[in-house]
């Protein structure tokens, strides 16, 4: 039996305020701080014991907990940018100096004719920045008569198209997204190009669990590239496969929401004895975060973290670690409803490595990929373009 790593991401759970997220308009954020603040007796009982309210400088700290398991702190993000992509990618060691571009105006002419022109549509609707389910709503009648897709975009770099799984099928709208991907490079690569699709229901329209993240390719130049070049798999659960685009991953599913995220994790950890089990739960962001349900934000962390004890622990075998960070953040308290810049909370627990170690603050999130490249191929890869430092000999 091998040696393996379960990494999970709690979509958007972000830490609080980075030192500079007064540039991105985002001074005062505090996710868990914040859902804390707003509902202190919230049950994060196994979280706690891996140093969750240990970390330094957060608004959430607590008394030290002598019963600490797990080897916890706070890292920042070095990347312009404060979107699922940027994270993820700096995660695995590619540093994003020049941000995606975003479209506060809605996309240019140029781009929206030759989309129209690409995939044959007479139309569209939206063309503008807005919260998914206003507008479908607003443009749902509209676009189950006439067909016409509609493309919204955010204060991320994202192109989203939403479309009627019954008016026009899940077929028409990937096709619809994969021509769009292949417009948006360049100077309009985009990060992820999104398929939003929708049914009708009773009382009005509801998005389904069959989105789709069309990304970049990332650098080959990556942990997720060096697990592969050196025989280590890598599993990835929910969006992570569509994040990377593929790139470095053995095998993937997707989910439909943090419950069957969560399930599929397990089916993975019954089945693979070896290798990265990568895994990001994005009710979080998507459901709570963005819409600004702080309730439900803290149902669906308690929901994890019970899970996380009763359900992920007790099956870890001796050299197993897993590791549970965030992204960035969504403050579901804060102005708007887009992402927050802000640190992400890290917490890591294996049977052989330390307890209650203090990381303090991670220098990049990229720090914990090269973490898991050192554990899981037995070194850091030499002479890599990717940055991150590891700190597996801080922890063992």
């Amino acid at each position: 039996m091998g040696k393996r790593v379960i990494w999970i991401v709690l979509d958007s759970a972000g830490a609080g305020e980075l030192p500079d997220a007064d540039k991105y308009g985002d001074a005062g954020a505090d996710t868990f701080g914040h859902i804390l603040k707003t509902y202190p007796d919230a049950k994060f009982d196994n979280m706690s014991k891996l140093g969750l309210f240990d970390m330094d400088e957060t608004s959430f700290k607590r008394p030290a907990d002598s019963d600490i398991i797990g080897c916890y702190g706070k890292a920042k993000e070095m990347s312009n940018g404060k979107d699922t992509t940027t994270g993820h990618w700096e995660m695995i060691g590619l540093y994003t100096k020049i941000p995606f571009p975003i479209y506060p105006e809605g996309f240019p002419k140029e781009i929206m004719d030759e989309f129209v022109e690409k995939t044959g549509c007479k139309g569209v609707y939206g063309n503008k920045v807005a919260s998914g389910t206003v507008i479908i709503k607003e443009y749902g009648d509209e676009h189950m008569e006439t067909g016409y897709p509609i493309v919204y975009t955010s204060a991320d770099s994202v192109f989203q198209i939403a479309a009627s799984e019954e008016k026009v099928g899940l077929d028409k709208l990937y096709f619809m997204c994969e021509t769009a991907r292949k417009i948006l490079q360049g100077k309009n690569n985009v990060g992820r190009v999104i398929a939003r699709p929708f049914v009708k229901t009773e009382n009005g329209y509801e998005r389904t669990t069959n989105r789709r993240d069309y990304a970049l390719n990332p650098d080959r130049d990556n942990v997720l590239v060096h697990l592969e070049e050196n025989n280590v798999k890598t599993y990835a659960v929910g969006k992570i496969g569509d994040i990377f685009n593929n790139v470095g991953i053995s095998e993937g599913v997707h989910t439909n929401g943090n419950t069957d995220g969560m399930n599929k994790t397990i089916e993975y950890m019954d089945r693979v004895d070896e290798g990265l089990i990568f895994t990001n739960l994005v009710d979080f962001d998507m459901k709570y975060g963005h819409r600004r349900d702080t309730e439900g934000y803290k149902n669906a962390l308690e929901e994890f973290d019970l899970w996380l004890g009763e359900k992920l622990m007790p099956k870890l075998f001796d050299e197993d670690i897993v590791i549970i960070n965030a992204d960035h953040g969504c403050d579901p308290t804060f102005k708007g409803t887009d992402h927050t810049r802000e640190y992400i909370p890290v917490m890591i627990y294996g049977k052989g490595l330390k307890k209650g170690y203090n990381l303090g603050v991670i220098n990049s999130f990229a720090d914990i990929g090269k973490t898991v490249e050192e554990y899981l191929i037995g070194k850091v890869v030499e002479n890599s373009g990717s940055i991150g430092e590891s700190f597996l000999n801080k922890i063992v």
